[in-house]
């Protein structure tokens, strides 16, 4: 089967990435939010890649004007999966709010619908009997910005049918993506595994007053050449996402100092709507972040 009709449900920062990525390569997609004040944020969202695709690949408007004409915004999930080949989640990261969405999903998508998480702290086994599909279910995971971090992690469950687990790394390669194919199930995945120790560590030195957040990022791109730092990163995560995934980790053994990370965060940026890229205030200003200019390294 040949995925076309796709649905993201979630037009957060990183599910409208993943919409309009899909959209600008080719693909017809439906955006689901709960409701209408959500998709007229989504819909700002996606103003924002616009804007971000012009600069960094070189989208013309008639480009630009196609990939948003590829997509439709819902807020009755039955409606928008009536038809749907693929449904990505990319709902907050909580336990108890995924469990409810599949459970709903499970009741009015077509028995072909192949369903995928992009959660990034949970693995797919634990909602796999929620979706009443386990062998049409795994997890499809995306890094912010989609634009330039192209890797797909895909991830099945034990019951994940081989033939479905092929057909989502053909779908992450035909809209540009580059499958970073796991065989084994892990929280975190490849590439969280590897830096959600950074980025939390560079958050309880912000946390406890070690050093503020461009003095940290300062010091790391000093070391390593690298193009930015963990607060740069955090941004362009969507610093929503971080918060919630911060709590979601403060469950794990020994981990309950970062609640007191996660509010901090809340208090200092999420309150005063400094969601990150996204909304071009995070723990920097965009479109041209401090740390992009040569001074901040001397």
């Amino acid at each position: 089967m040949a995925i076309e009709r796709v649905v993201v449900a979630g037009g957060g920062t990183l599910g409208s990435q993943i919409a309009y990525q899909a959209a600008y390569s080719g693909f017809r997609l439906t955006i689901c939010e709960v409701n209408a004040a959500k998709v007229a944020a989504s819909k700002r969202r996606v103003a924002t890649w616009d804007t971000i695709y012009a600069r960094e690949l070189a989208a013309t408007p008639a480009m630009l004007h196609d990939t948003n004409e590829r997509i439709r915004y819902a807020t009755d999930l039955e409606t928008a999966v009536e038809d749907a080949d693929l449904v990505i989640e990319a709902i907050p990261e909580a336990a108890g709010v995924k469990r409810e969405f599949y459970a709903t999903l499970a009741k009015v998508a077509p028995a072909r619908t192949i369903f995928t998480t992009n959660s990034a702290t949970f693995i797919p086994s634990q909602f796999a009997v929620m979706t009443g599909r386990p062998d049409r279910f795994l997890a499809l995971h995306f890094t912010s910005p989609v634009w330039t971090d192209h890797a797909a992690e895909i991830m099945g469950q034990p019951e994940t049918d081989p033939a479905v687990y092929q057909e989502v790394v053909q779908f992450a390669r035909d809209i540009g993506m580059a499958p970073i194919l796991l065989q084994r199930e892990q929280p975190g995945y490849v590439i969280n595994t590897l830096t959600t120790p950074f980025l939390e560590a560079a958050l309880t030195l912000w946390a406890n007053g070690i050093a503020e957040p461009a003095t940290i990022d300062r010091a790391w791109m000093i070391a390593t050449s690298a193009p930015k730092g963990p607060f740069g990163i955090l941004d362009q995560i969507g610093l929503k996402r971080v918060y919630n995934g911060l709590l979601a980790a403060s469950a794990q053994p020994g981990k309950g100092g970062l609640v007191e990370v996660a509010h901090k965060l809340k208090m200092e940026l999420l309150d005063h709507h400094r969601l990150g890229l996204a909304s071009n205030h995070g723990f920097y200003q965009y479109p041209h972040p401090v740390y992009e200019q040569a001074e901040f390294l001397i």
